[in-house]
């Protein structure tokens, strides 16, 4: 795989309200604007496996008339007329664990790490980030911004992020142009905050310290926002239903919901913060309809929850991703939007670095997310080490990209570049637009840019090689899907 940025992207070009009630899911929004694509060419950018691939220009098409295909012709049928949900952004996590691994790059590999992320012309364009409020289980250890039995929060201060994690945070901004879409997310309470008196192992927020733990959320927005990094929205809870060996916290749903109810929504509200997005859930896409509809149906809570964020680990338990729960969220649900919070292939081996299915299983995922009405998107560590850490549980992880820092190497997995298929042409504000594939293995997805770019991205998970047509309004652009390829179509 080559590793060479500059090499693998020269040839890529950069494209670039919330409801207080449950209402009637609302069908596609059909616009009165007609879309013609009579003078338009296709630029066709390329990842495949056994190639050279990666985000490279193949080809340019053209439209030819095509009034009405044979079922014959395998097609992507796209409708920009038919539009959906708004992109908030695409990006990955700013953790503890990448940016340690950050720091021991030398200035000019951090330089180079920093375009390939955040660069639209250069690289694929992140603009969307999360990070974790205090410790999570990609820091070197456990710590909290708090001593023992502060209820006031006296001794608040984040001097520890100051050493790693904030110079990422702001170093990535930089290069993202000075604008970064940033959420924060708890992993757990203080330890005596809680019922089982430790970080880690779940346990339960104790209630005579919920009021002090919503001010948390406030303290550290406030401190990060004095610092200079906006916080955009805040999660209430990483994986609430999940007790692990790292830090962890439960609440049920009806306890999530009576938290944001009664203390969490209040307080940021009474502290200048009601315009921050707050998002509930926070975790597998098994129970999201459940626990959505346990908090949106309760119109005191709902008033203060911009959307439900979720993840893609449903599958530890055997199941595959689950796509129809997100869709039918976002049906009953549809003044509420939906991110995907979190997604890492677990369970390190350096040995599986080149292993395609990497790639695979993020482009399947953005594609089946997005089409479900997710409208942003993100991955978990944007870098860790040459052991998929650090860790401080053993829980070691891929990342699209992971640096050799005995070596001072970076090495580039084919999920970034599937990642950046997405990301560095589909820009934030842009709608998802009527896209259908007359044929399973080419999956696919549309979004028509605030420019007027239109990309469409199709995925072929098949051994088998392809010949289809994109169909737009009675023309058609033929190109051939590679196997174990994705490509982005950008109509102009």
């Amino acid at each position: 795989m080559k590793q060479n940025l500059s090499t693998l992207l020269v040839l890529a070009t950069a494209l670039t309200a919330t409801a207080q009630t449950k209402k009637p899911a609302k069908a596609p929004v059909k616009t009165v604007q007609s879309y013609t694509v009579a003078d338009k060419n296709v630029t066709v950018y390329t990842t495949a496996e056994k190639s050279d691939y990666r985000i490279s220009k193949t080809e340019t098409l053209t439209f030819v008339d095509n009034k009405q295909p044979f079922e014959t012709e395998p097609c992507i049928f796209v409708d920009p007329t038919v539009k959906y949900q708004t992109l908030v952004g695409i990006g990955g996590a700013l953790t503890d664990a990448s940016a340690e691994t950050f720091a021991k790059l030398s200035k000019k590999n951090q330089q180079e790490l920093l375009t390939a992320y955040y660069s639209k012309d250069k690289g694929i364009g992140y603009s969307l980030a999360r990070t974790n409020i205090a410790s999570c289980d990609f820091s070197s250890g456990s710590y909290t911004y708090v001593q023992d039995n502060d209820k006031d929060l006296k001794s608040f201060s984040v001097a520890h992020d100051e050493q790693f994690k904030i110079p990422l945070i702001k170093q990535a901004t930089a290069a993202a142009g000075g604008k970064l879409t940033l959420y924060v997310s708890p992993w757990s309470p203080p330890a005596w905050m809680k019922d089982n008196n430790s970080l880690l192992q779940g346990g339960h927020l104790l209630p005579e310290y919920r009021q002090s733990w919503a001010n948390h959320y406030v303290k550290f927005i406030k401190t990060y926002e004095a610092m200079g990094m906006p916080i955009w929205g805040l999660s209430v809870q990483n994986e609430p239903m999940a007790k692990q060996k790292w830090e962890s916290c439960i609440y049920t749903a009806e306890e999530e919901r009576d938290f944001i109810k009664n203390f969490l929504g209040p307080t940021l509200q009474k502290s200048g913060l009601a315009s921050k997005k707050l998002i509930a859930w926070d975790h597998n896409r098994d129970q999201i309809f459940q626990r959505a509809s346990t908090i949106l149906n309760d119109k005191d809570a709902a008033k203060y929850v911009w959307g439900i964020g979720y993840h893609w680990y449903e599958t530890w338990t055997g199941s595959g991703m689950q796509f129809g729960n997100v869709r039918q969220t976002h049906e009953a649900y549809p003044d509420k939007a939906l991110i995907f919070t979190e997604g890492c292939k677990e369970k390190y081996d350096v040995n599986k670095l080149d292993d395609w299915t990497l790639g695979e299983r993020y482009g399947y995922s953005m594609i089946n997310d997005f089409n479900a009405g997710t409208a942003a998107w993100t991955d978990w560590n944007i870098l860790l080490d040459e052991k998929g850490g650090p860790n401080h549980v053993g829980n070691f992880c891929f990342a699209p990209v992971h640096a050799d820092t005995k070596n001072d190497k970076i090495v580039y997995t084919n999920a970034y570049y599937y990642m950046g298929h997405f990301s560095k042409f589909i820009r934030p504000g842009a709608k998802r637009v009527g896209t259908a594939s007359s044929r399973d293995m080419l999956q696919a997805t549309s979004f028509l840019n605030t420019d007027g770019k239109l990309v469409v991205v199709v995925m072929n998970q098949s051994d088998e090689k392809l010949k289809y047509s994109l169909w737009i309004k009675g023309k058609a652009a033929t190109t051939t899907s590679l196997p174990h390829s994705i490509a982005t179509l950008v109509v102009e």
